[in-house]
């Protein structure tokens, strides 16, 4: 009597112990948890080069493009307060402006 009583109590505290009842029935069935496998892994392309990569434009080339911006947005701000000052459109002190270069 007094082993089955210290067997029950142990199946009990065994029962306890797990969190809910179906991981108790996962326990005894012996399900396996589901997962990924992995040897489904799929495989990706290997890296490549874009095809322009040999042209694309070094830090010198963007700082010199950045000033000639700069340059082509001061000579316009001239030509419009040029053009503010005397009688005339916009269009003309700017197309004066590209002539004289």
């Amino acid at each position: 009597m007094y082993k089955k009583t210290i067997y029950i109590l142990l199946i009990f505290l065994f029962i306890a112990s797990c969190n809910t009842m179906d991981s108790v029935k996962r326990g005894i069935t012996g399900e396996k948890s589901k997962s990924t496998d992995e040897f489904l892994v799929k495989k990706k392309d290997p890296l490549i080069l874009p095809p322009d990569y040999e042209n694309l434009p070094t830090p010198d080339e963007q700082r010199t493009a950045s000033e000639e911006i700069s340059m082509f947005e001061k000579s316009l701000e001239n030509a419009i307060e040029e053009n503010s000052n005397t009688s005339g459109s916009v269009e003309d002190s700017v197309l004066k402006k590209i002539r004289s270069k």
